[in-house]
């Protein structure tokens, strides 16, 4: 039976453990303002089938990423397996789109926002960029820690200067699992009412990266681009774990292996 979506808060879909959000981009965008507007605490996983793919090997990720409000359907084979499970309406809610949108929404709004993640100077860089694509968006703050884990002392004063500039969302640019697993521990220590973890979108809106045509990210070829132009570092997120993705969600699609919510 296809289910459709609503106005309603959307339903997650168990994929490979992980349940997943089956909205698209204008539902996911107004799901989560209204969660600012109501002040709730809250985080959102970006996943694509890589992300996925790690949830249902790793317990940790797999937790924190069902801990979350929402995971998006990041790639087009996360939307493409649940509208297979029968959700209809389901659109990709990319990371680099949704900040966008949440961006526009929070430049009309007042809403103020913080940036963590990156190299040195890109959180920086990526809320300058933006300011000049959203005029009116207000900018808490930003900063790019080390890529070593951070010790309780660094943490703990790293989470004390965010709450002290009051933002309403913090974007998290940690990468995955890495920024799932921070938002996962650090959630219920910080007062902004949203976190998002949106991966590579800090390097593609300051042109650390390039992004793949839309035609490309429309048909599920982005990550052949990705691969193509950062094959050293993204070879095995693409050639190991999308295979490892079809084959774990045909047995699912078949009724071969059940999955619980871990």
């Amino acid at each position: 039976m296809m289910r459709t979506l609503t106005g309603a808060a959307a339903e997650r879909i168990n994929v490979l453990g992980i349940r997943v959000t089956a909205f698209d981009l204008p539902a996911a965008t107004a799901e989560m303002t209204r969660a600012i507007a109501a002040g709730r605490r809250a985080y959102a996983c970006t996943c694509p089938a890589y992300t996925l793919m790690l949830g249902y090997e790793q317990p940790a990720v797999r937790a924190a990423l069902n801990g979350a409000d929402w995971v998006t359907p990041d790639g087009m084979p996360v939307v493409w397996a649940l509208r297979w499970l029968g959700a209809a309406g389901v659109g990709r809610v990319y990371g680099p789109d949704l900040l966008l949108a949440l961006s526009a929404a929070s430049a009309k709004r007042g809403l103020r926002q913080y940036y963590l993640g990156g190299g040195p100077g890109v959180a920086e860089a990526l809320a300058s960029a933006l300011g000049q694509r959203f005029p009116g968006l207000l900018v808490a703050g930003a900063a790019s820690p080390p890529f070593r884990a951070l010790s309780e002392q660094e943490e703990g004063d790293l989470l004390e200067r965010i709450n002290r500039v009051q933002p309403d969302v913090i974007w998290v640019g940690l990468g995955s699992p890495k920024q799932d697993l921070w938002m996962a521990r650090c959630r219920s220590r910080l007062t902004a009412p949203l976190l998002v973890g949106v991966g590579a979108a800090f390097d593609f809106f300051t042109g650390g990266q390039a992004q793949a045509p839309r035609w490309m990210q429309r048909s599920g070829l982005e990550w052949l681009f990705r691969l193509l132009t950062n094959p050293h570092r993204l070879w095995r997120r693409y050639l190991i774990y999308n295979p490892k993705f079809i084959y774990q969600f045909a047995r699912q699609a078949a009724g071969l292996q059940r999955f619980g919510d871990g």
